[in-house]
């Protein structure tokens, strides 16, 4: 450790120095660190620079809520920013501000309400789908299914009738890589590359009056305008509608197929389930806010999946300017790294941690501030289009689940893909019956 930082109060840690990325190694490294160091930990990296991991929850949502303004995005997102450009995942200070502002208000409960019969209509596509899946004694690729019922999802509540007109054109979905490939390296960017001319020529369209005026997140982030009554430059529209397409269906989708595989090894939890889908949502044409409200205990199977399986499983922060930290010292340049998977299976927060069990989140349970969980993050940047995730995959499961049933193929606990995000490392199939 360098005389600098040996000048301050530090956290215990290892004197060795430490290398951290976004791979498996780098979660067993974090969790060796917290079993050996305790929910504070220092280190220094290979190339001197001070980390902090923090896995204490007070100290968690002091940083990303309390002093947020203290702190910008840290190490790892230069890959997410390749793929995404400076969109609102990546973006800091000024820009993220007037983002944020520009776009909140298309995510307002109104307006997702809005979006409901498009989440009705993808849902009953995939029904159709696994009907004849079932019908022909066919496993289900539940991985491919739910990134398929999550990607129609947004790119059509984005870009409305154009997603046919302008998108579907030559038959197959230009956008269909992304919920096929998981890699995220260079031959993805150069894909996405080549969306981005597709995407600008339909904003341009748009722009010039061409379509109708429609309903959905395009026309919204386009009426869109900051405090001086500017709106979006072309360059700044891309980079949004992008980190929106990919954000906006990975969570959801990495989610489902979760959701999926624990209901098929839970039976009593698949039965509670389609006992409340049955009572709010009966038919299609019951299905409203008012219903979707009232399905808690989805909500809480819902919320312990995103517990055990967070989207985004690692979050990174620096310091930009000194602040303190329980009773040690944060100098500036110090990295941060916050997991929410070592925190949401830390045992003195989460007793018995790694087992499924939504009642976990019964209402009459102790406060959720002693309940530390933060898939969508927390603070200001808490991830804008959660309620949006939420009202998808309860549509999802309310008409799906009284359908059918999913029989678990394998008794093997899928292996985990630790890249940006937190998905199978291998499709999860499922046998579909009709019930």
């Amino acid at each position: 450790m360098t005389s600098p930082q040996a000048s301050y109060r530090l956290p215990p840690g290892p004197k060795e120095p430490v290398a951290l990325g976004i791979d498996p190694q780098t979660l067993q490294t974090l969790q060796e660190l917290q079993q050996q160091y305790g929910d504070m930990v220092s280190l220094t990296q290979p190339n001197g620079r001070l980390a902090y991991f923090i896995n204490d929850a007070a100290e968690v949502q002091r940083i990303l809520a309390r002093r947020h303004a203290k702190y910008r995005k840290g190490p790892g997102f230069e890959r997410v920013k390749m793929l995404l450009g400076n969109g609102l995942i990546v973006s800091d200070g000024d820009v993220w501000r007037r983002s944020r502002r520009m776009i909140q208000p298309a995510f307002g409960r109104q307006n997702i309400h809005g979006l409901l019969e498009v989440m009705v209509a993808c849902s009953e596509r995939r029904a159709d789908h696994w009907q004849t899946l079932a019908a022909n004694n066919e496993d289900c690729n539940i991985t491919a299914e739910t990134s398929d019922f999550a990607l129609e999802l947004i790119l059509i509540s984005i870009f409305g009738p154009d997603y046919e007109s302008r998108i579907l054109t030559e038959g197959d979905n230009p956008f269909a890589f992304l919920s096929r490939d998981s890699t995220r390296d260079l031959s993805v960017v150069m894909k996405v590359r080549h969306l981005r001319e597709l995407l600008t020529s339909i904003i341009e369209e748009r722009r010039a009056g061409k379509s109708a005026d429609q309903f959905d997140f395009l026309s919204m982030y386009l009426q869109a305008e900051d405090k001086d009554g500017q709106g979006f430059s072309n360059k700044q529209l891309l980079d949004e509608l992008m980190t929106l397409i990919v954000a906006g269906f990975e969570t959801s989708a990495n989610t489902l197929s979760w959701v999926w595989h624990l209901i098929s090894k839970h039976p009593h939890v698949e039965a509670r389930l389609i006992a409340e889908a049955t009572e709010h949502m009966p038919d299609v044409t019951t299905i409203n806010t008012d219903a979707l409200a009232a399905m808690t205990y989805t909500q809480q199977v819902l919320e312990e999946t995103l517990r055990l399986y967070p989207p985004v499983w690692l979050f990174t922060r620096r310091c930009n300017e000194m602040d303190e930290l329980e009773n040690f010292d944060v100098p500036p340049g110090t990295d941060i790294y916050l997991s929410p998977f070592v925190l949401q299976r830390t045992e003195h927060y989460w007793p018995d941690p790694d087992r499924f069990d939504p009642d976990r989140f019964e209402l009459s349970e102790k406060p959720k501030k002693d309940r530390p969980f933060f898939p969508f993050s927390l603070g200001p940047r808490r991830c804008v289009g959660e309620y949006f995730s939420f009202m998808e995959m309860k549509v999802h499961l309310g008409l799906l689940l009284p359908k059918f049933r999913m029989l678990s193929t394998s008794d093997k606990e899928p292996d985990l893909d630790l890249g940006i995000n937190l998905r199978s490392a291998e499709d999860i199939f499922l046998q579909p019956q009709e019930r």
